[in-house]
């Protein structure tokens, strides 16, 4: 049978009290009756000596050894001894009975004594008798009245335990193993069992109390039980990813849509750690979610990529809602996650969409600076330079306003692959608007590996783009500037890779330029002439001078071509080729233009007084950024203002204008011809494919190019022939083609000689006269006018 513990302990203290109590009054008496034997047997051993000693005297005094051992053996007889010696004073007699001495241990006491005799001469001591007294047995201590008393007393203390044992199992251990029987199905059964047991001593008391407990928590438990029930039911049920971590961020609940959402079986993710689903490059962020998202409210919140068990990866949104254990430490989380996929990518393509060309995939402007800012940062932290390369295709305006967008568009898109194919794969590349590019690198030598780069992205694009079957040559003009060298700031940086890409194009085009000093004088000087620009259209600096036309056959004045001139107050009249390339830069050409039209037709107003000025003609240059849908009206304007005749103006325009091919170009040109103005192609055999536009446009007047008429001039016979046969084949196909030719440039009377005899039209040039200004060109042209032409131009004309 089990021995239960109580009752152990029971059986412990029952023998704990005998042991304290009994065991020493048992002891006790014990001790007392083995004295009193002890002091018996001495008693009686010394009685029993004494009486024998009395006979051995005179034995002894005789020497009779016979005697002395019959009365030996009657002291050994004696009860309880065990060992007796008698021996003589003069060692004649000596008898030991048993002959050898037992063992000292199994001896009690010794009781020794002389023997004396009576002889005349008086008592004389003849010997000495000694006897051994046996050690007491246990038993033997006893007499039988004491071991009777002793043997009730063991039977009254046993009779005791046996009762309180007996009672004890009876009172206590019962109902108590009862009760530890109902817990203990309660704990393996699951359900509330009571105990079987009444009294009305403390155990009845403790039974009842425990019922009416086990029917309360029955009670509170079923309750529980249902309010789990509906809580898991909508935990389960809600439409949303539920689930619960604990305080070692391990799972510890899912609700069903989770399970559902993630693709998850319910074993395989309580326990795991939440962080083993999460992306490893989230995994800092999410560990950091309390530290960095923890509001007011206790709620912290974090976007993480999920992976799910298809292997695919979410993007979602973690609310998660602590609990505090206690001690202030982190209990579990109650946490909902939600699929934001859907935004995230939203997000991610608005951001792309801010920061990178749609056109071409690279970034855009904004993109662009957004990384300048964080490369700088880079370049200082690593200590290398940055250089950036700002790219500006060559012509591209002219292959997207001749061809159309669509065909520009494809041009950008080929470039973009071809610039991109040249970088190193830490390169960035950016298209910032139009057809201009920039390119950051980063490298300890930034200066020769830009412009190492800038070589190869210009010789990535010699090769033609075709595009619809058409080859297109498309070249760029690039702009190398270095940080910190070259600029302090990432503004600073583009903009002086942008000064020196325009400094290279203005230098030829189609190469690399590295910023330096005498670009900085360059961007100088060019503010100063827009500032110029902008005073002189404020204060009226600007002029039209006026250069004589002559019919090379007779001399005669026909016509002035106006020539622009801005009169410094300070420095003069400066040369207008610089300010013309600012004023087409900046805009400003169109206000310049319209300035100079309204002063020449003034001046070809107040010319026509002269006698014989009455019906030549006025030559106006237009730049190809005049031409837009208003310069008809704006031109009728002026002319009806001055009353000149559209008849007598000459719309000089140069191979730029038609080279674009635009269709509201196209437009201007023909409304300028229904005004009655001619069309005059200026610097003619300087472009490309030249005479195919006498056939495409409406031209009136092909001007042979200056450079032509100087080499006619020069003192080799080779460049002279070659240059007057191009002058004869420009102008025949001119004539041809019913247009007048104009020879610019006329410096010598042997240039004049020859073009009369190829047989030109008109001439301008320092010959007959320089471009002078209105007042200057009314004091000279009686002397002009009148001028007759020589005697071998007269000549010449006759044979013509």
């Amino acid at each position: 049978m089990k021995i239960h513990s109580v009752e152990s302990r029971f059986v412990a203290i029952v023998f704990g009290a005998f042991l304290l109590f009994v065991a020493p009054l048992f002891a006790l008496f014990l001790a007392l009756s083995s004295e009193r034997v002890t002091r018996e047997r001495l008693h009686d051993a010394e009685i029993l000596l004494q009486a024998n000693v009395q006979a051995l005297g005179k034995p002894l005094w005789d020497l009779d050894a016979d005697s002395t051992g019959t009365i030996v053996a009657a002291l050994q007889a004696g009860a309880n001894v065990i060992y007796v010696r008698v021996r003589d004073t003069s060692g004649t007699i000596d008898i030991q009975m048993p002959p050898s001495p037992p063992d000292r241990d199994t001896v009690q006491s010794t009781v020794v004594s002389d023997i004396l005799y009576e002889a005349r001469e008086g008592t004389r001591k003849v010997g000495s008798a000694e006897i051994w007294v046996a050690e007491a047995g246990p038993l033997s201590r006893f007499t039988r009245d004491e071991t009777a008393v002793f043997l009730i007393f063991l039977f009254a203390v046993g009779t005791l335990f046996v009762a309180a044992i007996i009672g004890n199992r009876v009172t206590i251990i019962r109902p108590l193993m009862r009760l530890t029987a109902a817990i203990e199905a309660t704990r393996r059964l699951g359900s509330r069992h009571q105990v079987d047991w009444t009294s009305n001593d403390e155990m009845g008391y403790l039974a009842r109390n425990f019922n009416e407990m086990q029917s309360r928590l029955e009670r509170e438990e079923n309750e529980l039980k249902l309010a789990h029930a509906r809580t898991t039911e909508i935990y389960n049920g809600t439409p949303a990813m539920l689930f619960t971590i604990d305080a070692d961020n391990c799972i510890a609940a899912v609700s069903d849509y989770w399970l559902v959402a993630t693709g998850y079986s319910r074993e395989a993710v309580i326990g795991r750690g939440f962080t083993e689903f999460v992306d490893a490059a989230d995994h800092l962020i999410y560990r950091d979610r309390h530290e960095k998202g923890i509001n007011g409210e206790g709620a912290c919140e974090v976007t993480v990529r999920f992976h799910r068990a298809d292997a695919s990866v979410m993007d979602v949104l973690v609310l998660e809602a602590g609990m505090e254990a206690g001690s202030g430490q982190r209990g579990p989380t109650l946490s909902v996650m939600t699929d934001v996929s859907g935004l995230k990518e939203a997000e991610n393509r608005n951001h792309r969409q801010a920061i990178t060309d749609h056109l071409t995939g690279l970034l855009n402007r904004q993109g662009f600076e957004s990384v300048l800012g964080e490369l700088i940062a880079k370049a200082e932290e690593e200590e290398q330079q940055l250089a950036c390369l700002f790219l500006d295709l060559d012509r591209f305006k002219w292959i997207n306003d001749n061809l159309g967008h669509a065909v520009g568009d494809q041009v950008l898109c080929e470039v973009a692959v071809r610039l991109r194919n040249q970088l190193r794969f830490n390169d960035m590349i950016a298209r910032l608007g139009g057809d201009e590019f920039a390119i950051l690198l980063i490298s300890a030598d930034a200066v020769q590996v830009a412009m190492d780069i800038g070589e190869r992205l210009c010789g990535a694009l010699k090769e033609p783009v075709v595009i619809n079957g058409s080859r297109l040559n498309v070249s760029a003009s690039i702009g190398v500037a270095v940080y910190p060298d070259h600029a302090a700031s990432a503004g600073d940086l583009l903009q002086k890779s942008d000064m020196a890409m325009y400094a290279r194009k203005r230098n030829g085009k189609n190469g690399t330029r590295l910023f330096d000093d005498e670009i900085v004088d360059i961007a100088r000087k060019r503010l100063e002439i827009e500032q110029c620009i902008e005073q002189a259209l404020r204060e009226d600096w600007f002029e039209a001078y006026l250069q004589p036309i002559v019919e090379l056959g007779t001399g005669r004045i026909a016509g002035f071509e106006a020539l622009m001139r801005l009169r410094h107050p300070e420095k003069g009249v400066l040369v207008p080729d610089e300010i013309v390339g600012v004023a087409e830069e900046n805009g400003a050409i169109g206000k310049v233009g319209d300035v100079i039209f309204e002063k020449a037709i003034r001046g070809l107003s107040a010319v026509s007084q002269v006698s014989g000025m009455g019906d030549c003609y006025l030559a106006v240059n237009f730049s190809p950024l005049q031409f837009d849908a208003a310069l008809p009206s704006r031109l009728a304007a002026i002319l009806l203002e001055h009353g000149v005749t559209a008849s007598r103006i000459v719309v000089e325009i140069t191979e730029a204008v038609l080279m674009l091919d635009n269709p509201a170009v196209r437009h201007v040109l023909d409304a300028l011809g229904e005004l009655g103005c001619r069309i005059a192609l200026d610097d003619f055999g300087t472009g490309y494919s030249s005479l195919s536009y006498l056939n495409r446009f409406p031209v009136d007047i092909v001007k042979v190019d200056q450079s032509f008429v100087r080499s006619i001039g020069t003192q080799e016979a080779e460049i002279t022939r070659k240059s007057r046969t191009l002058i004869e084949g420009i102008t025949m196909i001119s004539h041809q083609m019913g247009c007048i030719v104009v020879a610019e440039g006329i410096e010598t009377e042997h240039q004049l000689q020859m073009l009369t005899e190829i047989g030109l039209d008109f001439g301008q040039g320092y010959l007959f006269s320089e471009p002078l200004p209105l007042s200057s060109l009314m004091a000279r042209l009686p002397h002009l006018a009148a001028r007759q032409p020589s005697h071998e131009r007269t000549a010449m004309a006759g044979q013509l």
